[in-house]
C-alpha cells in the first residue's frame, strides 16, 4: 500500500533539511551551494525572501522530497506569467512512491493561482532521472541555458579592445543623426513648398547631399547634418 503524501510549504525546520538533502542527493552546482548545508540553507533564505516558493513533500519518514519554484512575469515572447522550477528533488529510498507527481500537483495548482500559462524546468545536465521523469509527465526540450559570472564576463569584456564609443553614446549618435536628417528633410520640403507658392518651377526633391553628409558625419557630432539641399 502506497504512503499517503503530504505536500505544504517549507517551515524554518524543513528548510535545514532541503539544505542536508540538497547536499546529500543534489547536483553539483558552479557555486559550490549544493556541496555544504550551510551555504544551500542561506541560498534557500535568498530564494524565499526573493518570492521563490519552497514546496516540502511528507510521509510518515518526515521530509522525503521538494521542489523550489517562482513566478516568471510576461516577458518578450510570452504575454502571461509562467512557473518556474528551480529544482525539484526526491529522496532515493522514496523514489517510485509518487513523491514527484505529488510535488508536481502542488506546482500545478500554484501555477494555476498565478495565472501562468508555461512551466518551465531546467534539470542539472546529467540528472537523467530527472529528465526522464519530466518526459512522461509532459514537459518538452524548450532552449538551452548558459550561464557566466558576473566576474568572469566582466574580465572577457575587459580583454577586448575599445572598438568605439561606448553602447550608450553610439544610441545618442544615432539618434542625433536621426533627429538631423528629419530635420534636414522637413527643410527641404518647407522650400519646395515655398517655391511652388511663388510660382516657380519646382522638381524631385534631391536628397544626395543630405544622404551624403549623414553617411560622412561623426557618430558622436551633434547637428552634423545641416539643411542643404537643391530646388530646382
Amino acid at each position: 500500500m502506497r504512503r499517503a503524501i503530504e505536500v505544504r510549504s517549507a517551515d524554518e525546520d524543513d528548510l535545514w533539511v532541503v539544505a542536508e538533502m540538497a547536499a546529500t542527493h543534489g547536483p553539483e552546482t558552479p557555486n559550490g551551494a549544493g556541496a555544504d548545508p550551510r551555504r544551500a540553507r542561506e541560498h534557500l533564505s535568498v530564494f524565499v525572501s526573493a518570492g521563490g516558493e519552497v514546496l516540502v513533500a511528507h510521509s510518515e519518514r518526515g521530509v522525503v522530497g521538494f521542489l523550489l519554484a517562482r513566478p516568471l512575469a510576461p516577458q518578450l515572447y510570452a504575454t502571461a506569467p509562467s512557473l518556474y522550477i528551480d529544482a525539484i528533488l526526491v529522496d532515493p529510498a522514496a523514489r517510485r512512491q509518487g513523491v514527484g507527481r505529488a510535488l508536481l500537483s502542488a506546482a500545478l495548482r500554484q501555477a494555476t493561482d498565478d495565472g501562468a500559462e508555461y512551466v518551465y524546468c531546467a534539470p542539472a545536465p546529467g540528472a537523467r532521472e530527472v529528465q526522464r521523469f519530466l518526459a512522461r509527465v509532459g514537459f518538452a526540450p524548450a532552449a538551452g541555458h548558459r550561464v557566466v559570472s558576473v566576474a568572469a564576463l566582466a574580465r572577457w569584456l575587459g580583454q577586448e579592445p575599445a572598438a568605439g564609443p561606448t553602447p550608450a553614446l553610439r544610441r545618442d549618435g544615432a539618434r542625433t543623426r536621426r533627429d538631423a536628417t528629419r530635420a534636414a528633410i522637413e527643410d527641404l520640403v518647407a522650400r519646395r513648398r515655398r517655391a511652388r507658392e511663388a510660382g516657380l518651377p519646382t522638381g524631385p526633391l534631391d536628397l544626395s547631399a543630405v544622404q551624403e553628409q549623414r553617411s560622412t558625419a561623426p557618430s558622436g557630432s551633434g547637428g552634423a547634418v545641416g539643411p542643404t539641399s537643391h530646388v530646382s
